[in-house]
């Protein structure tokens, strides 16, 4: 099967395959005292700075969950955009395992900006409110834009004069940094970014992410949260043995740069049907678009994909570190054909 339904569905790169493969040798000691964890750390602290303590873990629900308990407290709440993965695609998971109310902004684009949050920072010091304590932002967020690295700094100066803390789920971290040309230090410690998730199963890895706390006060009771949250695997070299190729000789860009511009690629394909219209900029690998309701469904009877919106009929296609020009060229042949045959 070949689809644009998600980066979820792409298989795992040669390279960390082999790291998976080259892991499974021998015995090691578990729980991350083995030398592959040990390597993996010392990489992302190279590539954040020393003062990043990553914090290895199974996946992006969990890694956002176990970051959100480690800024916050039961009486607390998390604001985040009203299309946030943590308010839309978590099953509740982390407003369940923080006990924090979550708060949602409506947005255009997905993205937050100071003037849309700083309404709702109020009540401090009064009981009877839950108290805003951390934003929750996505980079790329979930409708495919991209914060810059100005308006990732804008919130988190805002935030840091409320004494809050911004935590950024960093599913598709690559991606944005492959759009903006910046290195994921400038793109998160530079501009403020508190706590981060890190993530790669969308890039290229089997599984796994990272909690990245930059902050020593947010770092001091990770390994309890992590591990009450079952979130702390035994074999834990075969998630960290994936981040060291993943990590080394700039994979992690290589494997977005391609998603992206497979994306473009698509895009410009895709707008010479002029029933097509892009409902938002194309800055990632994401595309959302409105397509009649029959050439959606007839699309589907071939491609599997997300109709995102049903009441517009809006869609959205997802491309990978391995999709191929033939795979774009057989969607938009199959596209051309039932737009024909209409």
């Amino acid at each position: 099967m070949r689809s644009f339904a998600s980066d979820n569905n792409s298989g795992v790169h040669p390279l960390v395959m082999q790291a998976l493969i080259n892991a499974n040798d021998g015995h090691a000691v578990g729980y991350g005292d083995d030398e592959w964890t040990s390597k993996a750390v010392l990489k992302l602290k190279e590539i954040f700075g020393n003062e990043a303590s990553p914090f290895f873990v199974f996946n992006g629900t969990g890694a956002n969950s176990v970051a959100l308990q480690a800024v916050t407290r039961p009486f607390n709440s998390i604001l985040c955009a009203e299309t946030a993965h943590i308010n839309v695609d978590e099953c509740g998971a982390p407003g369940r395992m923080t006990g924090c109310s979550i708060v949602t902004i409506p947005t255009e684009d997905g993205k937050l900006t100071p003037e849309l949050t700083k309404p709702h920072l109020h009540n401090f010091g009064v009981c009877h409110h839950s108290q805003p304590k951390a934003v929750y932002i996505s980079q790329v967020s979930e409708l495919g834009t991209i914060y810059t690295v100005e308006e990732v700094k804008a919130i988190s100066d805002l935030l840091h004069s409320y004494n809050m803390y911004l935590h950024m789920d960093g599913a598709r971290l690559a991606n944005a940094c492959a759009y903006l040309n910046c290195s994921m230090k400038e793109i998160t410690v530079d501009a403020g970014v508190d706590i981060l998730s890190f993530g790669g199963t969308k890039n290229g890895m089997m599984m796994g992410e990272a909690v990245i706390s930059f902050r020593p006060e947010v770092t001091e009771n990770l390994a309890y949260i992590r591990k009450q949250s079952a979130q702390l695997a035994s074999k834990l070299r075969y998630m960290s043995a994936q981040f060291l190729p993943y990590l080394e000789n700039n994979l992690w860009l290589e494997n977005a740069l391609h998603a992206n511009k497979c994306a473009l690629k698509l895009a410009e394909a895709m707008s010479k049907f002029d029933e097509i219209k892009f409902t938002q900029k194309i800055e990632s690998n994401q595309l959302f678009f409105i397509l009649p309701a029959d050439v959606l469904a007839k699309l589907q009877e071939k491609y599997f994909f997300y109709v995102w919106n049903d009441a517009r009929n809006e869609a959205r296609l997802v491309t990978s570190w391995d999709t191929t020009d033939e795979d774009i060229d057989s969607f938009i042949a199959t596209l051309d054909q039932i737009m024909r045959s209409r």
